[in-house]
């Protein structure tokens, strides 16, 4: 197991495979016993993320079926680690035998074959891949049904930016349910009509956009997160930047909080129904590293697909000397519409192992 593969102290993932290995997988250690799943739970999420579905993302077919191998048993988890594994059917290797010793712009390439001294697994960036995106959601949805069963904490995604595009309105409870009607995962049918049409314009000029996911957390107890270095915000941010193409992530007003006084900044203690809340909720649902109790709100910057059709100059490692690439193969012009299942799976992880350090949740359901 490379260091850095796993996640999480309580509840832990661990990820393996490799993108044009055999299979990938992950296994979940520390899940309570006694919760309900089965593969279709975990299936789910992972046709949400899967690639192929559609012209915006890449055609690589992969149906992503999961098969759980450990940890379950008639239909409840046994406290045992939960082994799934992933068998990879569509590799086009062929594709990135030119890439052996040309660097890909914008990709790990070079830090990578410097690091493992060549040795590391370059077909379709291998460990670095996106496609390894499929593990934390494997987990991730055991997760996400765990805190929705015993805390009836639920957290959703969605995309509210697709390059200079941006969603009109303010996210809402009742846009939930049309996330997932559009291709985008734009809660807005309009304003995702044009996102899709500037991602298959990016795609036509052999390049690509980049975006913005924007992740709610609602019903999350109050005190899940130790300071000072296992604060919540330091373990979402951990968790969120174990995903490829992510670049940045702010919690609730952000950098924008940076050009505000504190009296506009700050969230006035109230009473309602007998509850403590904010009236506002610029901290995004932490303070001092610990929630609140307060939706968790984060916006998470994606760059543009580092895999583009465009020529583009760069270096063969083996000669020294500069070159033109152009790469070959099947990649998303925009990673961003896959991501929600994706960021939905990391915040479902973290949180509950929080819950699951603080005792909010017990060992045994």
């Amino acid at each position: 197991m490379l260091p850095g593969s796993s996640i999480g102290q309580r509840l832990v993932l661990t990820s393996f495979g490799e993108s044009h290995g055999k299979s990938i997988g992950a296994v979940l250690d520390g899940c309570p016993a006694g919760l309900e799943i089965d593969e279709k739970d975990i299936q789910k999420m992972l046709d949400l993320r899967k690639p192929g579905q559609n012209l915006i993302s890449t055609q690589r077919k992969e149906g992503d079926v999961v098969e759980i191998i450990s940890g379950v048993f008639r239909g409840h988890t046994t406290g045992a680690p939960i082994t799934m594994v992933i068998w990879n059917s569509d590799q086009k290797s062929k594709d990135y035998e030119n890439l052996k010793t040309k660097l890909r712009p914008g990709h790990s390439d070079y830090p990578a074959m410097t690091k493992y001294n060549h040795y590391n697994d370059h077909r379709g960036g291998g460990r670095f891949s996106g496609r390894l995106t499929a593990t934390h959601v494997m987990g991730g949805a055991i997760a996400r049904k765990l805190l929705k069963v015993t805390l009836g904490v639920e957290t959703n995604s969605f995309t509210s930016q697709i390059g200079k595009i941006k969603m009109e309105k303010e996210f809402n409870s009742k846009m939930i349910n049309s996330i997932y009607k559009n291709e985008v995962r734009c809660p807005e049918t309009k304003t995702a009509k044009t996102m899709r049409e500037n991602i298959l314009n990016a795609r036509k000029k052999g390049d690509s956009l980049g975006g913005i996911i924007e992740s709610v957390t609602t019903n999350v107890p109050v005190g899940l997160g130790e300071p000072i270095f296992s604060s919540l915000e330091s373990d979402l941010s951990k968790a969120i930047f174990s995903i490829p193409s992510v670049k940045g992530i702010e919690f609730g007003s952000g950098f924008q909080g940076s050009e505000l006084f504190g009296s506009e900044n700050n969230d006035l203690y109230v009473v309602k129904r007998g509850k403590i809340v904010t009236e506002t909720n610029r901290s995004g649902g932490i303070l001092g590293g610990i929630s609140n109790g307060m939706p968790i709100t984060m916006r998470i910057a994606f760059k543009p697909a580092s895999s583009i059709a465009q020529k583009q100059k760069t270096v063969d490692i083996k000669t020294k000397k500069e070159t033109i690439l152009q790469v070959k193969g099947r990649h998303d012009p925009c990673v961003v519409p896959r991501a929600p299942p994706v960021v939905d799976s990391l915040v479902a992880l973290t949180i509950a192992d929080h819950a699951l350090l603080s005792g909010a949740i017990k060992p045994v359901l």
